[in-house]
Order: C-alpha cells, then sequence, then structure tokens
C-alpha cells in the first residue's frame, strides 16, 4: 500500500468516525502477523511482512503516550517531578494497573515508569487526562494529531491506555515510525525504557519486556496484549553502532512474538553486518530504595543524579530476569562507585555489580 493510499484510509476512517463511528473499521487478521524492522538512524526498512494491516495497537498505544509526556517535559509544560491527581475514571481502568485510587495522586515520572514497566492503565489514563486538561478523550485527539504530524497514516488513538476501543487502530509500520521518534527526539528520555523496575509506595515493579536481558542489546521499547490484538511488541537493540527497531503485531502467544522478534533482530543485524551475538546469561538484579525516594541514574542532557541509598526493608528485593544495563549507566561496586560523570554517592547496597534505575517515588504520594 502507498503512503497516498495510507492517508486515503486513514481519513475514511476518520470520517466515518466524525459521522459517529458506524462504520469504524476493523483491524483484525486472525491468524496473519504483521511485522516490521527498520534501522534506526536511515529509517531504511530492512524487514516486512503485511506492515500496513491495520490493526489494534493494545498497550502499544502507550508509547504515544510517552512521546506526548516527554514532549510536554521538554517544552517544560509539565515537570517530572510534578505531582499528578488520579481521577475516579483512571482509578476504575481495567488491569494491568497500579491499583490507584481515587483522590490520590503520582508524579509525572511515576506516570512514566508506570508505563514502561507495568504497562499499567490507570497511570496512562492519569497522564493522558493530565495533559489532556482533565479530559482523556482530549488527550487522545491530540494523539492522534501527533500521528499525523509524524506521518502514521494508519494510526487513529481514542484512549491513552490502549484498552479496547473498535476505533483505535494503527499498523506495524507506524509503530516503527513512533518508536524511531521516540528515539530520535526525545533520546534524553530513552533510557526509562531500560529500567529493571522501580519501587512504588514499598513494593516493586519489575518491567515486563521480555527481550531485556534475553536478547542481546536490547533496550527497551513495549508488550501489548488484548484478547482482540493479539500478543504485539515492539523493540529496539543495538550492537556495533547499528541500532534496529522490530515490531510483531497479531502473534499467536508470546512465546510465539518473542521468537519471532529475536529472529527478525538476527536476520537484519546480520543483514547489517553485525556479527552474531550470543544471548547472556541472566542474573538477579537489587533494586534500591534510598530513605525517602529511589535511587535514579540519569544520563542525558539533563545530567547525572545520584542519591545515597538503602536496602529496601532489610532485605533483597529481587527481579527474577533482571536485564542487562546499558554501559552508559552508572555500575556501583561495594564500597564505592565508578560512573560516566563526576558524581559521588554512598552506596549500601549492591547487587551483581549494578544499582537499579530507579526514579523518585515520594512519600506523598499514594495508591
Amino acid at each position: 500500500m502507498t503512503r497516498f493510499s495510507r492517508l486515503k484510509v486513514a481519513c475514511t476512517v476518520g470520517l466515518s468516525v466524525g459521522l459517529g463511528g458506524m462504520h469504524a473499521a476493523q483491524a483484525q487478521y486472525v491468524g496473519q502477523m504483521s511485522t516490521i524492522v527498520v534501522d534506526a538512524k536511515s529509517g531504511a526498512v530492512l524487514s516486512q511482512q503485511d506492515p500496513d494491516l491495520r490493526r489494534y495497537p493494545a498497550s502499544l498505544t502507550k508509547l504515544m503516550t510517552l512521546y506526548l509526556t516527554f514532549k510536554a517535559v521538554r517544552t517544560g509544560q509539565v515537570t517530572l517531578d510534578q505531582v499528578m491527581p488520579v481521577s475516579a475514571h483512571a482509578a476504575s481502568m481495567e488491569p494491568s494497573k497500579l491499583g490507584l485510587r481515587p483522590g490520590s495522586h503520582l508524579t509525572v515520572e511515576q506516570g512514566v515508569l508506570a508505563l514502561v514497566t507495568k504497562s499499567a492503565n490507570d497511570a496512562a489514563c492519569a497522564l493522558g487526562e493530565f495533559l489532556g486538561g482533565g479530559d482523556e478523550t482530549r488527550f487522545a485527539a491530540m494523539m492522534t494529531r501527533e500521528a499525523g504530524r509524524l506521518g502514521m497514516y494508519d494510526t487513529v488513538f481514542r484512549n491513552a491506555s490502549g484498552l479496547p476501543n473498535p476505533e483505535q487502530m494503527t499498523s506495524a509500520r507506524d509503530l516503527a515510525v513512533l518508536a524511531r521518534h521516540l528515539i530520535v527526539d526525545y533520546g534524553e528520555y530513552y533510557h526509562y525504557f531500560a529500567v529493571p523496575g522501580f519501587y512504588f509506595h514499598g513494593r516493586t515493579v519489575p518491567n515486563h519486556d521480555p527481550m531485556l536481558g534475553a536478547y542481546p542489546g536490547a533496550d527497551g521499547l513495549k508488550t501489548g496484549y488484548t484478547d482482540e490484538a493479539g500478543h504485539n511488541l515492539v523493540t529496539s537493540a543495538v550492537r556495533d553502532n547499528v541500532r534496529l527497531i522490530g515490531v510483531v503485531m497479531g502473534a499467536p502467544s508470546n512465546n510465539r512474538r518473542n521468537k519471532m522478534m529475536a529472529d527478525l533482530l538476527d536476520q537484519s543485524f546480520q543483514a547489517e553486518g553485525v556479527a552474531p551475538v550470543a544471548r547472556p546469561v541472566t542474573r538477579p538484579l537489587l533494586l534500591a530504595r534510598a530513605s525517602s525516594h529511589a535511587v535514579a541514574t540519569h544520563h542525558g542532557i539533563q545530567g547525572l543524579r545520584l542519591a545515597s541509598a538503602r536496602l529496601h526493608g532489610g532485605g533483597a528485593d529481587q527481579v527474577a530476569e533482571a536485564p542487562a544495563i546499558p554501559a552508559s549507566f552508572t555500575r556501583f561496586r561495594r564500597g564505592h562507585a565508578t560512573t560516566t560523570a563526576t558524581a559521588h554517592a554512598r552506596v549500601h547496597l549492591v547487587g551483581m555489580g549494578h544499582v537499579a534505575h530507579t526514579t523518585h517515588v515520594h512519600a506523598k504520594a499514594r495508591s
């Protein structure tokens, strides 16, 4: 399908929705997967199979929610430590969720972490309402306009989370475009996708992305699943300064989806002249928490922030499948810290040579 054809289809769907959604297109291709792999630097397509079929994005929707969040932070519209209210509507979202209560609060950064780790629908809705002036529907319209600006011609959004809506559709090609823009446009925030987990109100929220730590070089982005959408995945991986972005949609199972993604990335890396790499051995990772908030190591234009850490509850909170921490992240050894920037911190927790890349969790925010 040509770009003009996709634009024509998108306009047609937009018209039908505008007339009340009576003829909302269906995005289901039972038993048929859509895939695409692109070079993140050039945007060149290295592999594709039915990438323009219109499908339900499920939680891959949250990539656009995050894109607009990063945009709002960059432009100064909001700050990462700004507190957001949780409405009854946001709290009512179906799982996966943090279990936020109406009238409670969380920070923008907590919302970001909740989306990239647990894919929390209540946090996604709270972010959408916050950025949309209190209205998730208004935010969804912002998402659709941004999709059009980025050239995502097959995409329409109706909510911030990806919970089922027959009018909310996208394609594998469009999601590759979005993932590439996340990396290129807001690279200083991309590190969030690689966090192994974060602490929220005294509990560990682990990252659900199965490619982290299991596929060499993988460092984000997002999983997604509903009965209607099937098993979806967007992954970026980098080897030898070559970064690829892969999208798999409509897989019949997580295992099939993950294997398909690994095979496609392997083939594309080989086509780019990158030698194969053995899969790493996963090791336990201990998550650190400071007395009042978790430890964060932030690289990018905002610099590096470090804080003293202590072991949560005097014990070890452990993630079963710990992802490999990118080399750019701070690595801690017992008794001292080795960083890529001038910084010091008293570190009381060491887990296999790594301290968790987590972020601020304010005590006043209650779920």
